[in-house]
């Protein structure tokens, strides 16, 4: 037995990565407990693997028309049926699902989680008029409807970008960025980022408030340990648990505002498939949404069922992580 051993005692806390990898399990086991949380999360990835893999699982281009076979119902051929031009339902429904997932995980990374947590971390653990100014600002833009607001900017940036990203092709001479969507993305990122980061730096820098003067943070600050460090290392994985929390109920929040701008002709452009698109052309005017609507409901049906189930099964997954992370229902 070593010297090192002699002196460890037996009732040493374990390493931070231990106790992370303990209460990781442990919150994994609690939520594999919980049966709708699981069907939640089962629904949610079956949905997200199926846009990100739309390249292999679809069986058409999303753009490819065939006026020979508009309007017309499923089949061996086209699963889900065709639309007004002959595009194929399915392959649309697809790469629609495809556009949901690359704006939620963009704007959620860039707004809610990167500017989001790291104000709430300065404004919560440097007080004062730091906080003043991040909190004055995000009360400012929060007290716009939300929708109002974002509609205001996806209508008056878009031009803007637009013609940015048309310099940069004309300089650089690749003439892909418009056509693959990147402004769309770009201008609904610019768009929901007003209504995705206050409330999680508002969350963040209430957690931060609680455990700046904890025993273990003031001793950090006592042994010379540097404020990014702090941050990072000592606070940051204490507010985890909220953080996931919230950011669960976030991302069904964000999917729905991302296509109900594509339904308003405000997000992805077409030819570009987006869910929005496809419910507004299938509810579009006269005699044609009659017709949809009573001879080919699965058009409509198709992507307003796959939004229903990813909103409700983020909201299903969000109530199961409050159970799993709240210490009072364990």
């Amino acid at each position: 037995m070593t010297a090192e051993t002699l002196n460890k005692s037996p009732i040493d806390p374990p390493s931070r990565s231990v106790r992370g990898r303990n209460q990781f399990s442990l919150a994994l086991s609690r939520l594999m407990r919980k049966k709708l949380g699981m069907i939640a999360l089962t629904a949610i990835a079956i949905i997200y693997l199926a846009g990100i893999f739309a390249p292999a699982l679809d069986t058409h281009g999303y753009t490819d028309t065939n006026l020979l076979k508009t309007q017309e119902g499923p089949d061996t051929k086209n699963f889900l049926g065709t639309d007004r031009l002959g595009r194929d339902t399915y392959t649309r429904l697809l790469w629609g699902i495809q556009t949901t997932v690359i704006v939620t995980i963009t704007t959620l990374l860039t707004g809610a989680l990167l500017l989001g947590l790291t104000l709430g971390l300065i404004a919560g653990y440097f007080r004062g008029v730091v906080d003043s100014v991040i909190a004055r600002v995000g009360e400012v833009v929060s007290a716009f409807p939300d929708i109002l607001l974002i509609i205001l900017l996806a209508a008056t940036v878009r031009p803007r970008v637009l013609d940015w990203v048309r310099s940069i092709e004309d300089s650089t001479g690749y003439t892909g960025l418009v056509s693959s969507g990147f402004v769309d993305f770009l201008v609904i990122g610019i768009a929901l980022l007003p209504l995705s980061w206050f409330g999680t730096m508002r969350l963040v820098r209430g957690q931060v408030l609680q455990l700046r003067d904890a025993d273990y943070v003031e001793a950090a600050r006592a042994m010379g340990t540097s404020t990014p460090r702090i941050l990072f290392r000592h606070i940051l994985p204490n507010i985890v648990s909220p953080l996931i929390v919230t950011v669960s109920f976030g991302m069904g929040a964000v999917a729905g505002t991302e296509i109900a701008l594509s339904f308003f002709g405000l997000g992805v452009q077409p030819p570009r498939p987006s869910l929005g698109i496809m419910i507004a052309e299938a509810t579009g005017r006269g005699s044609t949404a009659t017709s949809v609507l009573t001879q080919h409901p699965e058009q409509l049906l198709a992507p307003i069922a796959v939004v229903w189930l990813l909103i409700f099964s983020w909201n299903i997954l969000g109530d199961a992580l409050t159970d799993v992370f709240n210490p009072r229902s364990r």
